[in-house]
């Protein structure tokens, strides 16, 4: 059994190797072609960034594949036997919240070459190193406390039903909704400041926009991001009465009041369709696979492994083989979300005008570095968007290149 999970495991990183190899290769043959939609030093940056984090990507993945091989190999049994004597509830939360942190500490680095690396390298990361540990702190406390409750409730109700994978997979599904419904929350109180927009004009334009969608949000907020990062983005987060608007400053500053429109426009077409609430399900959907998944495994694997098959094992098995089942249900989530993304394009179009999302698409590429192609395999795995190429062709723009120039990226619109 054991040789099956590791087959398992060793054929999703040798996927995902194969995915990278073949993106680098499409973008490094695509730099060589004419600059499309930006200019050629911007088109040749976006490209070499692109490339840049893919490796970086592989690399990490070579990492996981390793911390993988050092759970099955031992490192599950010896800290199972390292926590022996303690109670039954300390011991579950000491082995599980234990993977994390170990996971986490090996991880680290590659977020530290990301952001001061990479991202610096390309005039993104405004971040200090300070700014960097207080973040990776508060991150990592916040997840030892939520974690702690989650695995605290998830032990008992593995100790107390048969059917304990269908109630866990109904408490977390309850704390998915929950995290989404206070994100926005949980983010102004220990990571951005965020702020009511100040402009009269343009937050009674947003407000406006929203009316006409029936979007009801707790306010128009702007965030203090462009302290951490260069890049433009904006946000519709909460659910309920808790629902706000937040824009990144950096997209106030880079954008037209027209373009910036527009782009809420698109992401109030999410809402209008119903996306966010799709999205939850398709979650939960995923969810209930997994909990049924482990909550079958044959005994012999743990017999294999030479633990129990006590709470915490489950989780921490759970916890290991997580982004095998994330990296299958990618694809079809990815399908969804791109389908998504051109009904809210056509939403943002009539609500702020093709002519300013087409334009603030194309700053949104610039300014953010995104490469306009990439290799169809890697779309299909990976992404949840349309190609911008796509998307701009979709509402009716010219491109300035045709599809027989080698400069498509076909995706279903329907």
């Amino acid at each position: 059994m054991i040789a099956t999970v590791i087959g398992v495991y060793t054929f999703y990183i040798l996927v995902r190797l194969y995915v990278s190899v073949m993106q680098i290769g499409f973008i490094n043959q695509m730099k060589r072609k004419g600059a499309v939609l930006m200019g050629e030093k911007e088109y040749r940056d976006a490209a070499e960034y692109a490339v840049a984090k893919e490796k970086l990507s592989m690399i990490e993945a070579m990492a996981e594949y390793l911390l993988f091989f050092l759970w099955i190999d031992g490192l599950i049994g010896w800290l199972d036997g390292a926590l022996m004597g303690q109670s039954a509830l300390l011991h579950t939360i000491a082995a599980v919240m234990g993977m994390i942190l170990i996971n986490g500490f090996v991880m680290l680095p590659f977020g530290w070459i990301s952001k001061f690396k990479i991202d610096a390298t390309y005039g993104f990361n405004r971040s200090s190193t300070g700014q960097f540990v207080k973040d990776t702190l508060i991150a990592t406390l916040l997840s030892l406390v939520i974690g702690t409750v989650i695995v605290v409730i998830v032990s008992e109700i593995i100790t107390s039903s048969e059917l304990w994978w269908l109630w866990s997979f109904c408490f977390i599904f309850g704390v998915v909704v929950l995290l989404n419904m206070f994100f926005p929350t949980i983010r102004a109180l220990f990571f951005d400041k965020v702020t009511p927009l100040e402009d009269p004009e343009l937050r009674d334009e947003i407000e406006s926009l929203m009316k006409r969608t029936g979007f009801v949000s707790s306010g128009v907020f702007i965030s203090d991001a462009s302290k951490r990062d260069a890049r433009l983005n904006a946000y519709f987060g909460g659910l309920g009465k808790s629902k706000r608007v937040v824009l990144f400053d950096t997209l106030i500053q880079k954008l037209s009041p027209q373009e910036l429109i527009a782009v809420l426009g698109h992401e109030l077409g999410h809402f209008a369709h119903g996306d966010l609430y799709k999205n939850i399900a398709m979650v939960g959907v995923m969810l209930l696979g997994m909990f049924a998944l482990f909550g079958n495994l044959p005994q012999e694997l743990y017999l294999q492994l030479g633990v129990s098959q006590s709470p915490h094992i489950v989780m921490m098995l759970f916890i290991l083989l997580l982004p095998v089942v994330s990296f299958v249900m990618m694809p079809i989530m990815g399908m969804v979300s791109r389908h998504n993304e051109y009904e809210a394009d056509r939403t943002g179009a009539e609500l702020g005008g093709a002519e300013h999302l087409v334009n603030a698409l194309k700053k949104l590429i610039t300014e953010n570095k995104s490469f306009p192609l990439s290799h169809p395999l890697y779309r299909f795995m990976h992404t949840t968007h349309p190609p911008v190429i796509e998307r701009l062709r979709a509402l009716g723009a010219d491109i300035g290149v045709s599809a027989d120039e080698g400069y498509a990226d076909p995706c279903p619109k329907d």
